[in-house]
């Protein structure tokens, strides 16, 4: 190993196996002042937080004040993956959480994220790693699993960027011929000068022998990140095969694997297609069913989608391995572009491998600024990456101002000369790269919606309310990219959701408006209830929700119907036996019992945003556009549509109504509509008409700890 020039701190500690899916303890590092230590992890961590998310929940809950801010030196950032996660015998278990304090909500976030640092950091002794305090100097935090030794390093290189950095530490840490036991997260630069940096985490492709990332993306990690002078958290793991959690029932383990791994290749060609073309054939899927966010999520599809497909990305996409973000992922639907030249930028000229673009990224950096060209794309995917900015938050965004330009709110003087209008690739790209040095107005850009929101009325004379409707945020965090104008479920899924609009809680669009399987109030707040449960429960264990319901078994839609089809049983079934044949524990024998094990670290989620000074009925809100068409152009563009709607639902007749008196009777019909479903799902969840959690809800969860209850009463 070529070793960084100056240690700061070590820590020795005992090898030990996992046991059961746990390491049984957790790693503790303060910044400030150079703290090292580890933390037995206790029964009631295990009993009731599980793991992952609910991990970090519990140690930056007990890490932190009631008044800490996202800057503070007292935040932390806590990674973890959970029980299952780091199994390789069934797809989809390498999955970590990153939960911190949000600098663009400033309440709890967790982001859900691959690669191989979170797994590799439990088979070298950590269930967490929990990191508070701020450093003096660029740091990096090394866990080393073959020798038993946590370091505190000055960070040697002068390099942020992750795609330099990231070989750089291989190079740095790596033994000779043993490149793939070594995993980084870094972030860039764009994380020194935004609120809405992510970190990328590596592994290392051992075919195509390079380093390839995956993002913890929202709610600002990588800001947190690099306000802690983080360089980058390097592990070394010891080893790497299938057994290293030593399951308590290995041979269940094993035979679920083969049996769900037979399924996905079976099935996978007959439905999505996830081994070679990805999470891209939304785009298709979304556009067709008038879903797919254009201009700002104005509209939900467009003449030009052809040219960003799935199809068109297949032909791109390096195919010539397997591209699973964990080993032994047989849906391996995490592709590439290799070779691609740059052509912008510090970067220009280079040639690189551009991890993704995933479905979120296609979509948030093309069709939403009106973006059809896939290389451009492709382009702002690598800069993004490699400077540590979320693809989903600079989309969102950029797309609202580039509106606000078009609405004539801004202009060339304000920009510093972009024409930010749909479309101009050129002036999106320059955004960009002012954002991630924090320069021009990229600067203010890099504020995030909520921020630009207030600029714009105060400085530039915007209409508040404008800006509002249109301005595609919630809770302070960006939407994540599909249109919910016609799917009150995906509404609520987005607004109700604990940490922000992002759709890993729950995505319900299809259910709602395609199949039509969940019609009544009563449906959706049942949905709302056991989706984000289900998924949280991914979270908790170190899981990737892709096997869950993109692949099914080919006789799910006969042998059950309705929403039990969408909860596909089956996969219910081999997600309990895996808990169980990990943990031996016997008290999980049903999908009800998973999502009453997600409740509790789920509830104490909306309990710690309440903590936090959020968390009640207002913070639920939504910008009207999530909801309905915010401006005439819109309302007119589907008039057929919107005057049915208002014969059909809200009673109201538009005959020789100008646009405007529709939208009003529209809007009001439709906010109206948010809220009763707000009413039905606080109701399923246990929660007040205000949204908090109730003590009956606490107890019942085995939740209500003094600290806990003592948060509700004052809500109350």
């Amino acid at each position: 190993m070529n070793e960084p020039q100056k240690t700061l701190a070590e820590f020795n500690y005992e090898k030990t196996q996992v046991e059961k899916g746990y390491a049984n303890r957790t790693l503790y590092v303060n910044l400030s002042d150079n703290t090292i230590a580890d933390k037995p992890v206790t029964d009631t961590m295990k009993d009731v937080f599980i793991g992952g998310r609910g991990f970090g929940l519990w140690l930056l809950w007990h890490g932190i004040e009631d008044d800490t801010k996202w800057d503070d030196p007292e935040n932390e950032i806590v990674i973890s993956s959970g029980p299952i996660g780091g199994i390789t015998q069934y797809p989809g278990t390498g999955k970590s959480i990153v939960v911190t304090i949000s600098p663009t909500t400033h309440t709890i976030v967790d982001s859900n994220v691959g690669g191989y640092y979170g797994p590799y950091l439990k088979f070298a002794g950590f269930d967490a790693i929990e990191i508070q305090g701020k450093a003096d100097r660029e740091v990096i935090v090394y866990v080393d699993g073959v020798e038993g030794k946590v370091s505190i390093f000055e960070a040697p290189m002068e390099t942020v960027d992750t795609h330099i950095l990231a070989e750089e530490l291989l190079e740095m840490f790596a033994d000779p011929g043993k490149k793939q036991y070594i995993s980084s997260v870094t972030a860039g630069r764009g994380s020194d000068h935004t609120l809405i940096g992510c970190l990328n985490f590596s592994l290392y492709d051992i075919r195509r022998k390079h380093i390839r990332i995956k993002q913890a993306g929202r709610g600002g990690t990588g800001t947190v990140f690099r306000d802690k002078k983080i360089k980058a958290l390097v592990v070394k793991s010891p080893d790497m095969n299938g057994n290293l959690n030593n399951p308590a029932d290995p041979k269940l383990i094993a035979s679920v694997g083969r049996r769900m791994n037979k399924e996905v290749k079976e099935q996978d060609p007959k439905m999505l297609s996830m081994r070679t073309k990805g999470t891209p054939v939304l785009v298709e899927i979304m556009d067709e069913f008038d879903l797919l966010p254009v201009h700002n999520f104005q509209y939900g599809s467009h003449p030009e989608a052809e040219k960003i497909v799935s199809t068109v990305w297949e032909g791109l996409f390096d195919l010539d391995h397997p591209d699973g973000c964990w080993y032994g992922c047989t849906l391996s639907c995490s592709h590439s572009v290799k070779d691609y030249k740059i052509r912008t930028g510090p970067y220009k000229g280079q040639i690189v491998c551009v991890d993704g673009p995933e479905y979120e990224s296609v979509a948030g950096l093309g069709s939403n600024l009106g973006i059809f060209e896939p290389f451009d794309i492709l382009e702002l995917n690598f800069y993004c990456d490699t400077y540590g900015v979320d693809t989903i938050s600079f989309g969102t965004l950029t797309g609202f101002v580039m509106e606000c330009y078009e609405a004539g709110i801004l202009d060339k003087e304000i920009t510093g000369g972009l024409e930010l209008t749909f479309g101009n690739f050129d002036a999106v790209v320059e955004l960009l790269h002012q954002m991630c040095t924090g320069d021009g107005f990229g600067k203010i850009a890099g504020k995030g919606i909520r921020r630009m929101k207030k600029i714009f009325a105060e400085e530039y004379g915007a209409d508040p309310g404008f800006l509002q409707d249109i301005g595609m945020e919630a809770k302070g965090m960006e939407y994540s990219e599909y249109v919910t104008k016609e799917s009150l479920a995906q509404q609520g899924g987005y607004g109700l959701a604990n940490k922000g609009p992002q759709h890993d809680e729950a995505w319900l669009i299809f259910m709602d408006i395609v199949t039509k399987l969940i019609p009544t109030f009563e449906d959706k707040a049942e949905a709302l209830h056991y989706f984000p449960n289900f998924r949280t429960w991914f979270g908790l264990n170190g899981l990737c929700k892709l096997p869950w319901n993109d692949v099914e078994p080919a006789d799910n839609r006969t042998k059950y119907s309705g929403i039990e089809a969408a909860k596909v049983p089956e996969h219910v079934k081999n997600y309990i036996d895996l808990f169980v044949g990990m943990t031996g524990r016997q008290d999980v024998k049903t999908g009800n019992d998973v999502i009453q094990m997600s409740e509790a670290p789920y509830n104490f989620q909306r309990v710690f945003n309440l903590r936090m000074g959020f968390g009640k009925r207002d913070h639920d809100s939504v910008p009207y556009r999530s909801v309905g068409p915010a401006t005439v152009v819109e309302y007119e563009s589907r008039q057929e549509r919107y005057d049915e709607q208002l014969k059909e639902l809200a009673g109201f007749d538009p005959e020789g109504k100008s646009s405007e008196e529709k939208m009003a009777a529209l809007r009001k019909y439709r906010e109206e509509q948010y809220e009763k479903l707000t009413d039905a799902v606080y109701k399923r969840r246990g929660w007040t008409p205000e949204g908090i959690p109730t003590l009956e809800t606490l107890k019942r969860l085995k939740i209500d700890f003094p600290e806990v209850v003592e948060v509700v009463k004052k809500a109350l």
